[in-house]
């Protein structure tokens, strides 16, 4: 359940119910689960909802159904964390892209999920559910590995108490998991072998703030095997994340992002 709004909430909480009423598993939605996610009323639902339409930051389809509005993309581009990591990755991004021909991600860690806030599509076909802006567990993505390893305690605790398998090759055992976190800080990369998505396999590292401190997104890359060219993508990922690291504490570029 979303929430649930308290009584007396003012009409700005309500608005934000309904917005966050939205998530990965729930991308479009009736009026009636928009009332039943944020435990308002069905009239004040639709009236705040009518108001959102009117002003973009929600879409009315003709089914009905409402899905997030263009307006709250565009507001959420001008985050200064998410654009000044974007706008000092895009070159290295592009060059990772066109060096190793693979599917390029740049994310952060938000909350117990994975936030993609770039991705350069590949050109093998691979089946990749991730777009700018989606969130997906940390568990069972190459770059949520990472961040999860550099997670605070609580954190990992949280993850680990709720490993959906998504894939049969999805790891679900806390146990297993936490020997791979513990092998991401050890080797500085990390792996996963269809775990996300059938026919996806990925490799992915920190980028860290002047290049070796604090872990603050992660670089990653998906392709359809990792079983030949592992050596040089995790090569071609740490060039490109330390370029991007250094960039985060150059005295003439952005400060580095705080989670």
């Amino acid at each position: 359940m979303a929430g649930r709004s308290a009584p007396g909430a003012s009409l700005v909480a309500r608005a934000f119910e309904i917005l966050g009423a939205f998530d990965e598993r729930h991308r479009s939605l009736a009026l009636a689960e928009l009332a039943e996610r944020t435990g308002l009323p069905t009239s004040t639902a639709l009236r705040i909802a009518r108001q959102l339409v009117a002003d973009g930051a929600l879409a009315r389809r003709p089914d009905g159904r409402y899905v997030v509005g263009r307006r709250i993309w565009d507001l959420g581009l001008l985050a200064p964390v998410e654009s000044d990591l974007r706008e000092t990755a895009s070159p290295y991004l592009h060059d990772l892209h066109a060096a190793t021909r693979a599917t390029v991600h740049l994310a952060v860690r938000e909350g117990a999920e994975v936030l993609y806030l770039d991705r350069l599509a590949g050109r093998a076909s691979v089946p990749v559910v991730s777009r700018v802006g989606t969130r997906l567990p940390l568990h069972a993505t190459g770059v949520g590995k990472v961040l999860l390893a550099h997670a605070p305690d609580d954190v990992v605790a949280a993850v680990l108490g709720d490993l959906r398998r998504l894939t049969p090759h999805t790891i679900t055992q806390p146990r297993v998991l936490t020997g791979q976190l513990a092998r991401v800080r050890r080797d500085g990369y990390a792996t996963t072998a269809e775990e996300m998505t059938l026919g996806a396999c990925s490799a992915a590292v920190p980028i860290r703030a002047g290049g070796e401190g604090e872990v603050v997104a992660a670089l990653g890359v998906v392709v359809p095997s990792l079983r030949r060219d592992r050596v040089r993508l995790v090569a071609a990922l740490e060039v490109a994340a330390a370029g991007i690291g250094r960039r985060l504490r150059h005295p003439g570029g952005p400060a580095a992002p705080r989670r």
